[in-house]
């Protein structure tokens, strides 16, 4: 994360505000970002090892040099339908937190668009669509140049249980 500094002149230096790096992505028209710095890589869609009795958005694991990890479509976890994955399809390898533990995973989507600086004052919080509307995994949403992004919060994505799951699927 970086700072932007006001030097006021009087031997002080204040801090303005900060800004954070955000990887896009396309699921459909919309666009959505995650925290650079919790992509470990990106790569092209590949198949990967079906797991049985798993969430239909759990396509499998992949081998991605020697560990194990979790494949998620986030069009399925978002419930926005399924599409048939082409040459633009990506996995976007994360690393996440849930309390003191640490995870690895994979989500699908339909493209990577672009690295996308974000000042914080700039994020707006996102709509309160009531109880019946899941929107504990956006930290907020900015507008870009492209049009509205919204910026995932990764570590809520999963419920504990989802990501002891997972955990047992990778171990």
């Amino acid at each position: 994360m970086s700072e932007f500094l006001n030097i006021t002149g009087k031997n002080e230096v204040e801090v303005v505000d900060s800004a954070r790096q955000y990887l896009t992505f396309l699921l459909g028209e919309d666009i959505y970002g995650v925290d650079i710095l919790r992509v470990q890589e990106v790569r092209g869609w590949t198949k990967v090892r079906k797991i049985p009795n798993t969430p239909a958005y759990v396509k499998g694991v992949l081998d991605l040099r020697g560990t194990i990890v979790p494949i998620i479509d986030l069009r399925m976890r978002l419930s926005l339908g399924d599409i048939d994955y082409t040459s633009i399809t990506v996995v976007i390898v994360l690393a996440i937190k849930v309390g003191n533990e640490n995870y690895t995973i994979g989500i699908v989507v339909d493209t990577v668009s672009d690295v996308l600086d974000v000042v914080k004052s700039e994020i707006k919080k996102s709509p309160n669509f009531g109880a019946k509307v899941e929107t504990k995994f956006i930290e907020g949403m900015v507008m870009a140049e492209s049009g509205m992004v919204v910026l995932m919060d990764i570590d809520k994505m999963l419920n504990p249980e989802e990501l002891h799951v997972l955990k047992d699927m990778a171990d």
